[in-house]
């Protein structure tokens, strides 16, 4: 099998979960926007808010620094060691802010949710995000290891049994939006569980203190972006529900979560890239800049067109499958697709090649400034929809500073060109769609709009060699050795 087999393979097998991850959330939502209000979707996102920012500092980082020092670690023992040091300390940080969560639940969920009934959904939220985060290191493993196929079935099995799991609780134990919290936790508990098992049996248990200590001094330095990050991220909707109302909150997490998928699909198209960029950055060093430039426009082209593809049909998605008091989300879902691909470039582990993750912390906190100082006057003036382009436009403004300070360390000759035209387009494309929604144009016109922007998008990729004869087949034959091999 040929190099470029090989990716397009690992390409298929990455974006099996992220379709199927996706696809089964959005297609329940006509289930699961009928059990729960808008206001209760508000709840859950803001108890989230709180377990995922919790949940980021207990991770120190050591997700990143792992991932990076997997590759200097040339044997199975020393990779076992570096992965079970790093599981026990998360995991018993994990417990200490578990308790502490526990002990004040109920003025945390005043300050956060606005309402002390909630210290229950908090807890459970902050316990089921950090069990999802847990089995991430045994699946960065297959990652790096270059096991795509354990990878995606681990993680397929999870997506299928927190849905079904979310809507048991809901439907039949009455537990309302904690329900949901119950699912997640549930499916993650019991794939994290099949993995030790599967870990333990193949790589004996042992601790490597000396190769721990490296990843954490790695690490520690994105502590403060994680920290920073996360209150860029989630002070958008904790604005919101300050100066909107928790129904808004919900609305907007809605939009945010369906344009997720653009996001997700472009980090499974990362799980392929991102370890051979890093081994172009090992081996070839200076001289891999030029090579690895070349190699990531088609993985922008193809993180584009999945943005792309959700954002012309954001209306559509939303109407059919919601009930009207969400259908706000559509504008949501659009925005953030924009957004969504301009982080193509925050993936490219420059600074972290270079050892400069303290830098990242001054980024992100750079980044948190600028969405908070935009995000309150657009969330004060234009609501819930103000705050996605008040992030956009944070997001655009921070990324580009962070491009420049990336290529200062390790400079990638990207092919500006290609990329102009691809990014160009999209946002032409996608705001475009929008705007002929806000005008009222006739339907007919505008689904026309969306299929010929889509068609001028394709002849992009057929002019910039990237949609070719030769690459549709491989990716034929892929689907057909996967349906093969899953009979």
């Amino acid at each position: 099998m040929s190099d470029k087999q090989k990716q397009l393979r690992n390409v298929f097998w990455y974006l099996l979960p992220v379709i199927v991850g996706n696809a089964i959330p959005i297609i329940t939502l006509p289930v699961f926007t009928r059990l729960l209000s808008v206001e209760d979707y508000g709840i859950y996102a803001l108890a989230l808010v709180y377990a995922i920012f919790v949940n980021g500092i207990s991770n120190f980082g050591l997700s990143v620094g792992y991932e990076r020092n997997f590759f200097e670690n040339k044997n199975d023992q020393q990779r076992a060691g570096l992965l079970y040091t790093t599981l026990t300390f998360v995991i018993s940080a994990y417990i200490f802010f578990a308790a502490l969560t526990f002990i004040f639940r109920t003025p945390l969920s005043k300050l956060i949710i606005g309402s002390p009934e909630y210290g229950h959904i908090l807890f459970i939220a902050y316990v089921a995000t950090g069990m999802t985060a847990l089995k991430t290191y045994f699946l960065t493993y297959f990652k790096n290891t270059g096991n795509a196929r354990l990878y995606v079935w681990y993680t397929i099995d999870e997506n299928l049994t927190t849905v079904l799991f979310s809507w048991v609780m809901i439907k039949y134990f009455g537990l309302g939006v904690a329900g949901l919290l119950w699912g997640q936790l549930l499916a993650s508990a019991i794939v994290f569980m099949l993995l030790s098992i599967r870990f333990l049996r193949k790589l004996p248990f042992n601790l490597d203190f000396i190769s721990f200590k490296n990843s954490l001094r790695l690490s520690l330095p994105l502590t403060p972006r994680i920290f920073f990050g996360v209150i860029g991220n989630q002070f958008d909707k904790y604005m919101i529900g300050l100066l909107n109302t928790v129904g808004g909150v919900g609305v907007y997490n809605l939009g945010q979560k369906i344009a997720n998928v653009t996001f997700t699909f472009m980090t499974a198209i990362q799980n392929v890239f991102t370890p051979q960029v890093y081994k172009k950055m090992f081996n070839e060093g200076e001289s891999g800049r030029e090579s690895i430039g070349r190699y990531l426009t088609p993985f922008l082209y193809v993180s584009v067109a999945g943005g792309l593809i959700l954002s012309l049909f954001a209306e559509e998605l939303v109407v059919i499958l919601t009930p009207e008091s969400y259908h706000g989300a559509i504008s949501i879902v659009t925005i953030f697709s924009l957004l969504y691909i301009t982080y193509f470039f925050g993936k490219q582990p420059q600074l972290i090649y270079a050892k400069k993750t303290g830098i990242t912390s001054l980024l992100t906190l750079l980044s948190i400034v600028l969405n908070i100082l935009i995000n309150i006057p657009f969330i004060y003036v234009w609501g819930v929809e103000g705050a996605a382009w008040g992030s956009l436009v944070a997001g655009i403004i921070s990324g580009g500073i962070a491009f420049r300070v990336s290529q200062k360390y390790y400079r990638i000759a990207w092919e500006y060109h290609k990329l102009i035209l691809i990014l160009g387009s999209f946002f032409v494309f996608a705001l475009l769609s929008l705007f002929l929604m806000r005008q009222q144009v006739m339907y007919e016109l505008r689904i026309s709009a969306k299929v010929i922007f889509v068609i001028l998008f394709v002849l992009i990729g057929y002019r910039l060699k990237i949609v070719s004869r030769d690459n549709i087949l491989l990716i034929k034959q892929l689907f057909t050795k996967a349906k093969i091999n899953s009979i």
